[in-house]
C-alpha cells in the first residue's frame, strides 16, 4: 500500500523530511553504479524520446489540410483536432503521478512510449475515426512523457540536469521542425496524408526500443517495494508548487497562442503564405538556439533571475512589435518570439530540481503541466475568437501582452530569496 511521504516547509517550500527521505532511500533501493554502456544507451533513449514529443504534433498540423480532403470531414473536425494535443496533455498528464507511483517512472514512459506508437500507426487508418482516436491515444501517451521526463532526468542525471534537458529539448525542437517539413512530401511518396502521418509510427517504435534497456537495467536494480505518495493538490498551496504552475501555464499559453496563429497573422497582413511559413520557420530555428543558450546562462551560479527575465522581456518585445512594425521587417519578431520560446527547457530544469524527491518532482510537474496545458488551450481558441469579433489581431495580441507581463512577474518572484534556494540551478 502507497504511503503519504511525510513534508516539510521552509519558507513555505516544500521538501522531503528526513523520515520521508530515509522512507524515499529506502523505496528506491540502493542504486548499482552506472556502467558507461549503460549511460550511453541512456542518452540515446533520451534523444529518441526527444525526438518524438513534437513530431507526432506538427507532422499532422503541416497535412491538416490534405487530411479534410482526403477523408472529407467538415469544420467541426478540423476545428477539434488542433485542440487534442493540449486537452490531451491537461487530462492524460494528471495521471502520470499515479502511474508513476505504481510502477516507476522509467515503466511509465514504456508504457507512454507503446500508446504513442500505437496511436500514430493507427492514424494511417483511412477514416476520420482512426485519425481521432489514433491522436488521441498518441497524445495521451505524450503527455506521460511530458511529465515524467523532469522526474528521469531528476532520477539518472540528477548531476547534468542541464545538459540532459538541454539534448531533450533541442531534439524535442528538431524533431518537431524536421517532421513540418518532410510531412508533405512525404505523404506524397506514400500516397495519402493518412500514411503519411502513420509512418511517424515507425519513430515512436524507435523510441520504445530504445528505451527498453533503461527499463531493464532499472527493473534489475529496483527494489521490490511500495513506493512513497505525495499528493499533488497540497503543492498548490505551497509558494514553489504555485510558482511553478504559473511559470509553466503562461510559458505555455504564449507559446501555443503564437505557434498557432503566428504565420496567419502574417499572412492577414499582407506577406505571401510561402514568406510567413519562412518566418516561421526563422521562429522555431531560434527557439532551439535559444533554448541552449538560454539553459548555459542560466545554469550559472545567480544567473537564473536574468536567463528568466531576457526569455520573457524577449516576447513582450516580440508582441509590441508586430503590433507597431511593418511586415516587412516580420523577421524581427520572428526572432525575438523565437528566442522567448527558449524558456521552455529552463523551466524544465527548474521543475527537475525542485521537490524534495523523484516522487516530490513527479507531482509538482504532473500539477503543473496538467493545468497548465489545460489554461493554455485557451490561448489559441481566444485569439481566433477575439479576432473574429474584431475583425484584426491589435486586441488579441494586446491582451497577450498582459500574459507575458504576467510571466515576467512570476520569474521574478521565482526566483526571489524565498524559493531561489529551491529553483535555483546547480552548474552542471
Amino acid at each position: 500500500m502507497a504511503t503519504t511521504t511525510p513534508l516539510t516547509t521552509t519558507g513555505n517550500i516544500p521538501t522531503i523530511s528526513p523520515a520521508g527521505a530515509a522512507l524515499s532511500a529506502a523505496n528506491t533501493g540502493a542504486k548499482a553504479p552506472k556502467s558507461r554502456v549503460v549511460v550511453v544507451v541512456g542518452i540515446i533513449a533520451v534523444v529518441l524520446i526527444g525526438l518524438n514529443l513534437r513530431a507526432g504534433i506538427t507532422s499532422a498540423a503541416a497535412l491538416f489540410h490534405e487530411l479534410q480532403q482526403f477523408l472529407g470531414y467538415g469544420p467541426l473536425v478540423a476545428s477539434i483536432l488542433p485542440s487534442i494535443p493540449l486537452l490531451c496533455f491537461a487530462v492524460a498528464g494528471l495521471g502520470t503521478s499515479w502511474l508513476t507511483r505504481r510502477v516507476g517512472v522509467e515503466k511509465a514512459i514504456f508504457i507512454a512510449l507503446a500508446l504513442l506508437a500505437a496511436g500514430l500507426l493507427v492514424r494511417g487508418v483511412p477514416a476520420t475515426g482512426a485519425l481521432l482516436g489514433g491522436t488521441v491515444l498518441a497524445m495521451s501517451g505524450l503527455a506521460v512523457c511530458n511529465v515524467a521526463m523532469p522526474s528521469l532526468i531528476r532520477e539518472h542525471y540528477s548531476d547534468r540536469t542541464s545538459m540532459m534537458t538541454g539534448v531533450y529539448t533541442f531534439t524535442m525542437s528538431g524533431g518537431a521542425t524536421f517532421a513540418a517539413a518532410v510531412s508533405v512530401p512525404l505523404a506524397q511518396q506514400l500516397g495519402s496524408p493518412s500514411m503519411g502521418l502513420a509512418a511517424w509510427g515507425l519513430l515512436g517504435v524507435a523510441a520504445l526500443l530504445g528505451f527498453l534497456p533503461v527499463v531493464l537495467h532499472s527493473h534489475r536494480n529496483s527494489a521490490k517495494s511500495d513506493r512513497p505518495r505525495v499528493s499533488m493538490w497540497p503543492l498548490l498551496r505551497t509558494r514553489l508548487g504555485l510558482l511553478i504552475t504559473a511559470i509553466f501555464t503562461f510559458q505555455a499559453f504564449l507559446a501555443y497562442a503564437v505557434m498557432s496563429w503566428f504565420a496567419y497573422i502574417l499572412t492577414s497582413q499582407g506577406l505571401s503564405a510561402s514568406e510567413s511559413g519562412l518566418q516561421f520557420g526563422v521562429m522555431q530555428l531560434v527557439s532551439v538556439a535559444a533554448g541552449m543558450i538560454l539553459l548555459t546562462l542560466g545554469s550559472r551560479p545567480g544567473m537564473l533571475r536574468p536567463a528568466l527575465y531576457l526569455a520573457s522581456s524577449s516576447t513582450l518585445v516580440a508582441i509590441g512589435a508586430m503590433l507597431w512594425l511593418p511586415t516587412s521587417l516580420a523577421v524581427i519578431p520572428a526572432v525575438l518570439f523565437g528566442f522567448g520560446l527558449g524558456i521552455f527547457p529552463l523551466v524544465l530544469v527548474i521543475i527537475s530540481r525542485s521537490g524534495g524527491s523523484t516522487a516530490e518532482t513527479t507531482a509538482l510537474s504532473t500539477i503543473a503541466q496538467s493545468l497548465g496545458y489545460l489554461i493554455a488551450a485557451i490561448g489559441p481558441f481566444g485569439m481566433g475568437l477575439l479576432h473574429s469579433a474584431t475583425g484584426g489581431w491589435v486586441l488579441p495580441l494586446s491582451l497577450l501582452s498582459i500574459v507575458a507581463v504576467a510571466l515576467m512577474v512570476t520569474c521574478h518572484l521565482l526566483t526571489s530569496k524565498r524559493t531561489a534556494s529551491k529553483t535555483q540551478p546547480r552548474t552542471a
